[in-house]
């Protein structure tokens, strides 16, 4: 799903374009939920893992076998799902007023005290497609002792809407 690189193309998607970010299509879900519910002013996004568009979805533990920066990767690839799945549920990138709240789960080695700077890598990139003002956002970065399928980080968000 390529909506970047079109005339008159706002700032959310030229900054996608800029960074070289094709929006894939949104990843179906796993199990008995929707990706995203729209309820007022906010839309609720379900928590997300680092699916690759070619099916690859990464998996390990951070901290054994897994480094921060392979898990801030994913974390970004997470950021980049979740921006697909707004992209589908709005319409447009152009409608979120304010990306509110990040929850970042890491399946993470007991031992492992990192966790903020692997869900920096979804962080980061919503900080880059929608500036300081929008993009910049509450969040909290947990340790999990395992996620589904063994992914590396799940991600979930809130997100402030315009009509």
């Amino acid at each position: 799903m390529n909506t970047a690189g079109t005339p008159g193309e706002s700032a959310p998607y030229q900054r996608l374009r800029e960074l070289g970010i094709v929006l894939p299509t949104p990843p179906k879900p796993v199990a008995n939920f929707v990706t995203s519910v729209r309820e007022g002013g906010f839309l609720y996004l379900a928590g997300q893992g680092p699916l690759e568009p070619s099916g690859i979805e990464h998996s390990g533990k951070v901290g054994a076998g897994v480094s921060i920066e392979e898990a801030y990767g994913h974390a970004r690839i997470t950021g980049i799902n979740m921006l697909a799945v707004i992209h589908e549920a709005l319409g447009s990138l152009d409608k979120v007023r304010r990306i509110v709240k990040l929850l970042g789960m890491v399946n993470a080695d007991p031992t492992f005290d990192s966790h903020p700077k692997v869900i920096d890598g979804c962080s980061d990139l919503f900080v880059a497609v929608f500036g300081e003002e929008i993009g910049r956002h509450a969040r909290s970065a947990v340790g999990m002792g395992s996620l589904p399928g063994q992914i590396t980080v799940e991600i979930e968000a809130v997100i402030a809407v315009r009509d």
